[in-house]
């Protein structure tokens, strides 16, 4: 994985734009019951997601500003079900997975899957090197 994307710590910069989109790719490689998934920044810019980047920005600040409101600060992860399909979000470091998968899928393999994916992306781990 490249790195040009910019700062994320003092040692290791931000992912790239196509580093991102290596873990999108992986990210609907690793379930079947993946409608679509989106890398943002810290700053809710997409860097990489599976439909319209824009949308993806938007309806990310609204689910996880509400989630937010219900403690003291950020919320690290989310699940939220409806009866047309479900919702995740993970946070780590200064990176966002947002999900939406079918109903019925199984949340703690996706928020697994979600969590591994973003330390693998914000550690500078290709897909190869983060499986173990």
């Amino acid at each position: 994985m490249s790195g040009e994307g910019g700062p994320l710590t003092a040692t290791r910069p931000a992912p790239s734009a196509e580093d991102a989109a290596a873990a999108v790719s992986r990210m609907r490689d690793m379930s079947a019951d993946l409608r679509g998934c989106a890398v943002l920044r810290s700053d809710g810019e997409a860097l990489a997601a599976s439909g319209d980047p824009e949308r993806w920005q938007e309806a990310a600040a609204v689910l996880l500003g509400a989630a937010d409101l219900a403690g003291e600060g950020q919320v690290d992860s989310l699940h939220v079900a409806t009866e047309d399909g479900e919702v995740f979000a993970v946070r780590h470091r200064d990176l966002t997975m947002v999900a939406v998968s079918e109903r019925f899928a199984l949340a703690s393999l996706m928020l697994f899957d979600i969590r591994t994916v973003l330390r693998d992306l914000a550690a500078g781990r290709g897909p190869a090197e983060g499986r173990v």
